[in-house]
């Protein structure tokens, strides 16, 4: 239901009690995705973030139709993605904080990747998934998500970023969990951007390290790793996993893991441990599925990565397995900051 909340904002959504109320606002869930997504499209958190403005000057600033900048502007307040005060000026709020461009640990990638025809298109055949157990992206998409992507630069972007943001959201521990000390040369597979291995070499400047992805990827990155200053350090390399990876001392496989059936994640482990140098380790960086009682939000993603990759999300016994079978064995565990976890192996 909505609630009066003080202050210049003067309607939020509040949680009910009402079970009716609540199925309604889950049903409805949707359309939060979608105005996020359009307040990111729009930059109006960044045009926010220059101090409070008229829907006539956000229309001018984002080149939106005027009236329906207002009506936009009207529903974001609902959602406490803006302030209106008595002039009918919009101000920013912490939530619009979180999509600004350059904003710490912003969340604006996130609303892009999760909210694009990759990922928004599939999830309309989960009934169908249900009963056939089967990926939705052929079916909805024409043909397997990464082939998609392969073929829709905008949309690879925006995943790219996507896993940026979640870098940000949810492995914000990672530099100080996984230990570089020692290493040689990390490998980040499918590491998009390198987004992870800018965030270890912040511990550890003398780290070295290769972004393994898939070719279109790789093309896309490599000019813009090559004019940062991670230049020296960094290097993007366009390949298959499934085929084989370059010698390393340390096997980045952050969202991984998730995307692939058992089989395939098998393969992806088997590449690494072909190419690891001696002593040379496994991070698998992933959500990991809880207790049955207590599964937290990966039972969620679980469903995500069903309809989109044909993917899943994994127990700590499931990994285990995994490891196994590639000639693999688990060395440690942290969990410490659900849902986000980071698994280690070594050869066994």
């Amino acid at each position: 239901m909505l609630q009066h909340v003080p202050g210049r904002s003067p309607w939020r959504w509040a949680k009910s009690l009402d079970p009716h109320q609540q199925m309604a606002d889950m049903i409805y869930g949707y359309f939060a995705s979608q105005i996020v997504r359009t307040f990111v499209e729009l930059d109006i958190a960044d045009h926010l973030a220059d101090g409070p403005l008229s829907t006539t000057e956000l229309a001018a600033r984002t080149g939106a139709e005027p009236v329906v900048t207002a009506r936009l502007m009207r529903t974001g307040v609902v959602y406490g993605l803006a302030d209106v005060d008595e002039a009918g000026l919009y101000h920013q709020t912490p939530l619009t904080e979180t999509l600004r461009a350059a904003a710490p640990r912003s969340l604006r990638g996130m609303a892009l990747g999760a909210t694009n025809n990759s990922h928004w298109t599939p999830w309309s055949g989960l009934p169908d998934a249900a009963r056939t157990g089967r990926c939705q992206s052929e079916a909805k998409l024409g043909m397997p998500s990464f082939e998609y992507l392969a073929q829709n630069p905008t949309e690879a972007h925006e995943f790219t970023v996507y896993m940026e943001s979640l870098t940000g959201l949810w492995a914000v521990d990672l530099a100080r969990v996984i230990d570089t000390e020692g290493v040689g040369l990390a490998v980040d597979v499918g590491g998009a951007n390198g987004a992870l291995l800018r965030e270890l070499r912040g511990a550890n400047p003398d780290l070295r390290g290769v972004v393994f992805d898939r070719p279109d990827v790789a093309a896309a990155v490599a000019p813009l790793v090559a004019q940062s200053e991670e230049r020296h350090h960094i290097q993007v390399v366009g390949g298959d996993f499934f085929d084989g990876l370059p010698a390393g001392d340390l096997y980045l496989l952050k969202f991984i893991l998730h995307d692939w059936d058992d089989d395939r994640c098998v393969q992806i482990l088997k590449r690494c441990r072909e190419a690891m140098r001696p002593g040379a380790r496994v991070a698998v960086i992933e959500m990991i599925v809880g207790e049955q009682d207590a599964p937290g939000i990966a039972a969620v993603m679980d469903l995500n990565m069903l309809v989109v990759t044909g993917g899943r999300e994994r127990s700590i016994d499931e990994y285990d397995a995994l490891f196994a079978e590639a000639g693999l064995q688990r060395i440690s565990v942290w969990n410490d900051t659900p849902p986000q976890g980071v698994i280690e192996a070594v050869a066994s």
